[in-house]
């Protein structure tokens, strides 16, 4: 499987439904299936296919934006709403401004995921380290697209095939594996709100 097209294309696909997105679905299939990732990627093309963009945007904003159950920034995977989430943070941070990329963060938290695999197609190494670091975060978002049946199961599944290691089956099972809890934490001390901007990695540097 080519872990960089497999970014790329799952970057494309799991960001807000827009226009460019569903202009860009042939190239996006043409991508999987190079990658060797066509049918993991087929349910999700086919539900972006298949809607109005309204109705796209609609679910997207609910499965990912309302509600913290398929949550796409990989930090409250393990920390939650705690205080250490902000050091993970900026953990990404300092990955994107080490890179020398000017990385615009678009008004999103650094590690949103869409934004992270973007980061890996253009360099390679360092994206990997950044999931293979968010490894159990990855799996645990995985497992519950699963649980819940929805189409971009398998693209979190296409992804975790591109790191070292068999997936976990279970959240118990990711738990064992990394030493982090089945559920998100709960503690909002110290922490800005969930979904607060942070300063542009652009404006850092500027």
């Amino acid at each position: 499987m080519n872990a960089t097209m497999v970014y790329a294309a799952a970057a494309a696909c799991l960001r807000h439904p827009d226009e460019q997105l569903l202009a860009a679905l042939p190239t996006i299939a043409r991508a999987a299936d190079q990658a060797g990732a066509a049918e993991l990627f087929a349910p999700l093309l086919a539900h972006l296919g298949g809607h109005s963009l309204t109705e796209l945007q609609a679910c997207h904003a609910q499965e990912f934006d309302l509600s913290r159950r398929h949550a796409l920034h990989l930090t409250y995977w393990t920390d939650g709403d705690t205080r250490r989430r902000g050091e993970s943070l900026l953990r990404f941070k300092k990955a994107y401004r080490d890179s020398g990329l000017l990385v615009d963060l678009a008004g999103e938290l650094p590690d949103h995921l869409p934004m992270v695999l973007e980061f890996a197609v253009q360099l390679p190494e360092q994206g990997f380290q950044l999931l293979q670091q968010s490894r159990p975060s990855l799996e645990l978002l995985r497992l519950a697209l699963r649980d819940d049946e929805l189409p971009h199961a398998g693209v979190l599944t296409a992804i975790c095939a591109t790191l070292p290691g068999r997936s976990p089956e279970d959240r118990l099972s990711v738990s064992r594996m990394a030493g982090v809890p089945e559920q998100p934490p709960s503690e909002s001390v110290g922490l800005a709100p969930y979904g607060t901007r942070l300063p542009l990695i652009t404006e850092e540097l500027s």
